[in-house]
């Protein structure tokens, strides 16, 4: 079923991990995908997920883009708009982390990570505002963490940045419901990804006694979600955290 048929979306860090399945999935429902991609590293992933996906009827573009430059952000969505003259669909993926305990955390890895987690949010529905509110539609679907509901150890950097985008999502909600604009966010818990992988396995262990599900997530059940918000089906829903975590800290 193509639900977002006739809709064009940014996925920012689409490249890999929840930002690749976030692609995809919207590939499968119909969209036109721009994502963006920032290192040198994920050039060849991008332009492979662009290959496959066009070849199988995607209207699909890859963008180097840093969504922590607020430059860089207004550019990447003037050439989106260049290249397919709307845009329905933001979702606000780009993510890092610098896990240490404060103690031994550094100004530059607590900056890292405000300025990528946080900052490009601000940077990307900045300059996205001026076309949605031209169009007078659009859904803002901002991933945050449930890390940013309870905290957690070795992560202040990143709670601080994730709690913070559920305060944005509620403000940009409010400020702009008007103009049949949407606002909303999305708090995965433990997903599968290149950074769960590298976790020994006593860690997991740890992690799934904590899971009422029993098992870690995967990255197209963070996508379904987006999916959901980005659609005609939460036409009503907007200022909101949706959180898919198993029943985590529930």
């Amino acid at each position: 079923m193509q639900l977002l048929k006739d809709k064009v979306a940014i996925v920012t860090g689409g490249s890999r991990g929840i930002g690749e399945a976030i692609v995809r999935k919207f590939a499968e429902s119909g969209a036109t995908i721009a994502f963006s991609y920032i290192s040198d590293s994920s050039k060849e992933r991008a332009e492979k997920i662009v290959s496959e996906l066009s070849a199988n009827g995607t209207n699909i573009k890859a963008y180097r883009s840093d969504a922590a430059s607020f430059s860089d952000a207004e550019t990447f969505i003037n050439e989106v708009v260049k290249d397919f003259g709307r845009v329905d669909i933001l979702v606000n993926n780009a993510g890092i982390t610098r896990d240490t305990l404060m103690l031994r955390m550094t100004e530059q890895q607590w900056d890292e990570v405000i300025q990528t987690n946080l900052k490009s949010v601000f940077n990307m529905t900045k300059h996205i505002l001026k076309i949605m509110l031209k169009q007078r539609s659009g859904s803002i679907i901002n991933m945050s963490s449930v890390v940013g509901v309870f905290g957690n150890a070795g992560q202040a950097n990143y709670a601080a940045s994730k709690a913070g985008i559920f305060g944005f999502t509620k403000s940009i909600a409010k400020e702009v419901g008007s103009r049949n604009i949407r606002c909303n966010a999305i708090a995965p818990g433990f997903i599968e990804t290149d950074m769960t992988h590298v976790l020994d396995e006593k860690t997991k262990e740890a992690f799934l006694k904590s899971i009422p599900l029993n098992r870690l997530g995967s990255g197209n059940e963070v996508a379904d979600a987006c999916i959901f918000l980005g659609s005609d089906m939460s036409t009503y829903v907007s200022g909101q955290t949706l959180s898919v975590c198993g029943a985590l800290n529930c």
